[in-house]
Parts: structure tokens; sequence; C-alpha cells
């Protein structure tokens, strides 16, 4: 590139050390949010969502129907060993196509634990002799289909009569519901959004066309797969969001490397020679 001489260059020299510093610094900022970028991304892309939050007065809705598998059952047992951990308290219901109070609301999460050895597999002790799941009480008790309306409507019931301050329903199913069941369920569902309870569904190895339905119904509440608990969670399950960060941070990048590239279309010059 040719230079333009310049007889009062010495003057513009301190012009031209801001330049240099601003683009160092500019440099500078690019180097650190390249690193926090590839730092972001190689994390999971999984975030932490509260079940409770404060004051929140929770209720679990446990689908405990025919149609749960023991397949599922794991995800019965995470679910309640992550609740069952936390220092938040809950209302149990347990449905199938009806619906009863297992336990009140406000009990101590820590009376779930003797719930989870009736979906936890025992170890093999003995070879050739695979074990079984325990018989748990609502074996007999809850052998229909599954009315999740039956579970959703007991618990708005019990929140609305308790008026807690922030109320909020964990519904835990394979949300496999029986067809004539979604007139009804989508009433309750407009029915939370009224009363403002939130809702949080924690999918037991839902279908991909029973989750969209859920989806449908519920879209502005919150859904986790019971696979996806955290296994040292106490109050936290984490879901599936975009990775805002991530984008923010590409975005950062490419504006600095915009004002770089800006900055460094500068004006080179040589000193000329006085008449």
């Amino acid at each position: 590139m040719s230079r333009i001489a310049l007889a009062d260059a010495a003057a513009l020299r301190p012009y031209a050390r801001r330049t240099t510093a601003l683009l160092l610094a500019a440099a500078a900022v690019l180097v650190a949010l390249i690193v926090a970028a590839v730092l972001v991304a190689r994390r999971p892309t999984v975030h932490a969502l509260r079940l409770t939050q404060g004051d929140t007065s929770a209720l679990v809705a446990l689908d405990l129907s025919a149609s749960i598998s023991q397949e599922t059952y794991t995800g019965i047992s995470t679910t309640l060993t992550a609740l069952a951990r936390s220092r938040a308290r809950f209302g149990l219901i347990v449905f199938s196509d009806q619906a009863y109070q297992a336990l009140p609301p406000g009990t101590a999460a820590e009376n779930l634990r003797p719930l989870i050895r009736y979906f936890t597999l025992p170890q093999q002790v003995r070879p050739g002799f695979l074990p079984t799941l325990p018989r748990n009480p609502w074996q007999s008790a809850f052998s229909g289909g599954t009315k999740v309306a039956a579970g959703l409507e007991l618990a708005h019931r019990i929140a609305v009569d308790q008026r807690p301050q922030r109320p909020a329903v964990i519904l835990v199913s394979d949300l496999a519901d029986d067809p004539n069941d979604l007139p009804r369920l989508t009433a309750i569902g407009q029915a939370y959004r009224r009363d403002g309870i939130a809702l949080t569904v924690v999918g037991l190895n839902p279908t991909a066309r029973d989750e969209a339905i859920f989806r449908r119904i519920f879209g502005q509440h919150r859904f986790v797969l019971a696979s996806n608990l955290a296994a040292a969670s106490t109050r936290d399950v984490v879901s599936a969001r975009f990775p805002l960060l991530l984008a923010t941070l590409a975005l950062l990048v490419a504006g600095t490397l915009a004002v770089v590239e800006w900055w460094s279309l500068r004006l080179d010059w040589a000193p000329g020679s006085r008449a």
C-alpha cells in the first residue's frame, strides 16, 4: 500500500497509539469471548429448572395406572428420589382412572422416601433368578385405564382450597391418557391457567404423540423427561433449552470482530520533507 507524505505526522502519533490500544483491547475481549463460548459449548445443553421455589406449595400427582410399565418405574424412582432429597414440602396424589390424596399438602419431602422401594428393582442375589419389583399397595386398586385429568383435577381442587401463595403441581406420568379424557384434560388445563397454578410435567418415557398432545394443552408449562433428572439434584431437574448464553456469546464475538475490522482500516502515513 502506498503511503501519503504528511508533514505533521508526529502530531498524529498519540491518536495512532490510542488506536493501537483500542485494537489490543478489542483483541483481548475477542479472545475472552471465544474462550467463554468454547467452555459453554462443551457443557451439556441442559439448564437447572426449579420444581419448587421459596414458599411454593407443591402437589405431586403420580400416575400409577395399568399403562405404567416396569421400565417406567425407574423414572418414578428417580423422580421420587430427587424430590425426597429436597428440603421442600409436598402433597402426594396418586391416580389411574380415579385419584386420591396419599399425603396431605405440606408433608416433608423425606416422607416420600419410603415409597421409592416400590419402584426400585432389587439387586440380583441368586444366579438364574431375575429380581422383580416389590408389589406396591396400588397394584390391585389401580389396574384400570389412565385418566390424567382425575389426578390434575384433585390437585387443582386441593390447591384452590389451600390457597398457597404460589401453588404448583408436578405431574409424573407416561402421558398415555385415555382418548375420551382429552376434553376433560383440556378444561383442567384452562383452569390451571386461569388460577395461576404452575404445572411441571415429568414424562415417564412418553411417546412422541402423547407428549405432543400434552404440550398442546399445557404448552405454557414446563416439560421434563424423567430420564434427564439430575442424580445429584435436590429441588432441581434438568431440561433441554435453547442455548441462549452460547448464542449471545457468538453474537458478541461477531460484533467484536466487526469492531476490530472497522478500527483496523486506518490511514497509514510517512513523515514528509519540509520546504
